[in-house]
């Protein structure tokens, strides 16, 4: 039996190479000589540069950049060659992820992408060809105009005065844009974005409403952000000429979507349809027996593009069973069976706090793995009885 263990990571608390890695000892503890193949895989958020770098053997950089609640953080991004072309590669979780937001400050109204646009700036002046930009795990709202403004936009009152904006209520204060100092360089250069395509900016189904409160906005605030973003997509319009509310990916990482779309002259890709282009898995998972895929949570949103469901369409392609483990099971999980996940359950193993959970998850997921395959196991050798007693019984006339 091959089994092929596809990880992403358990959001603040492992990355997608230490799912792998307690992934594998779990296997391991079942048993030794068990053919595996262990892929650690990133959908744009935590962990995207790095797991990118690996793969195309690139060089890691460090830059000193102003984080989500205006503190000065060091952050990274990556340069690989392709070709004769220079490739940077960013990940706004490295910059202004939910991680880098302190828990009393979680608060999606004052929290800025500006460090995004500090980053892009530093990857044009290492003249490159091409940005990949990793949209995930973001612990911002403000429609990527923080990062806008580190690119050279200006943002004005009604007195045409400029205004800092720091967080998605200040939005509101705007009442034009101004993008003639928005750095020429970006009209010469490739900037592709994998992002969650279901997220948009506006309405019901947009960003503020959707992750507003798991960013720590209270109700009255995610009114107050939804409003805020509305407003920004009809400035937009009226300076750029482009309706960017329900493009596809338009509200990813609270918005920073519209904003590479709209001022650095982006383009949006689903994220996994992307990122298979730099980590090939299809091969891998078509020459298994079995896949397991972890996930920090399995709900309602997995499907939309989530790597759980993903790396079951692809298994469903070659008819391979896929067992998911994930840090908790959340509403509306049951869709997951439609995307083909045959099977999932949560690592937890007892009433906890979440951090001891989270303390415990390593051990956990390896316990998980072992479980799943030892209850496989029990499957293959009852089939195997039946398949026996089915031929002894043909053997002697029975059936």
């Amino acid at each position: 039996m091959k089994v092929v263990m596809v990880s992403s990571g358990f959001k603040e608390c492992l990355d997608a190479e230490e799912v792998a890695n307690a992934m594998k000892n779990g296997a391991m503890r079942f048993d030794p000589f068990l053919k595996t193949d262990v892929i650690p895989m990133v959908d744009g958020g935590e962990g995207f540069v790095k797991a990118i770098m690996k793969v195309k053997k690139g060089e890691l950089i460090h830059k000193e950049v102003i984080g989500p609640v205006g503190d000065k953080v060091l952050s990274y991004y990556g340069i690989f060659t392709e070709g004769n072309k220079r490739i940077a590669v960013i990940e706004m979780a490295a910059v202004a992820g939910l991680k880098m937001v302190p828990s009393d400050q979680r608060n999606p109204l004052k929290t800025s992408t500006y460090g995004v646009g500090e980053l892009i700036m530093a990857a044009l002046d290492m003249e490159v060809d091409k940005i990949l930009i990793g949209c995930g795990d973001s612990g911002t709202s403000d429609g990527g105009a923080g990062m806008a403004q580190a690119l050279g936009v200006r943002f004005l009152n009604d007195n045409q005065r400029i205004i800092k904006v720091r967080g998605g209520e200040d939005l509101l204060k705007v009442a034009s844009i101004d993008t003639t100092c928005l750095d020429k360089r970006l009209q010469n250069i490739s900037i592709e974005v994998a992002c969650n395509w279901t997220n948009v900016l506006c309405g019901d189904k947009g960003v503020a409403r959707v992750f507003g409160p798991q960013k720590g906005a209270a109700p009255e605030e995610v009114e107050k952000l939804s409003d805020a973003l509305e407003h920004y997509a009809a400035l937009i319009e009226d300076a750029m000429s482009i309706n960017v509310r329900y493009i596809p990916g338009s509200g990813a990482s609270g918005g920073l979507g519209t904003g590479l779309l709209a001022f650095a002259n982006a383009k949006l890709f689903p994220r996994f349809d992307l990122i298979m282009h730099f980590i090939q898995i299809e091969e891998k998972i078509a020459s298994a027996d079995l896949v397991i895929t972890a996930e920090g949570s399995l709900d309602a949103q997995t499907p939309n593009g989530k790597i759980p469901c993903e790396v079951a369409r692809i298994a469903k392609k070659y008819s391979i069973p896929v067992i998911a483990i994930a840090g908790t099971v959340g509403k509306g999980a049951e869709l997951n069976y439609k995307t083909g996940i045959d099977a999932f359950s949560s690592i937890i193993q007892k009433p906890v706090t979440l951090e001891q959970a989270m303390f415990k998850a390593s051990k956990w997921i390896g316990d998980s793995v072992e479980s799943i395959l030892r209850q496989v196991t029990i499957g293959l050798k009852m089939a195997d009885r039946k398949e026996r007693v089915f031929a002894y019984g043909k053997k002697v006339g029975q059936v």
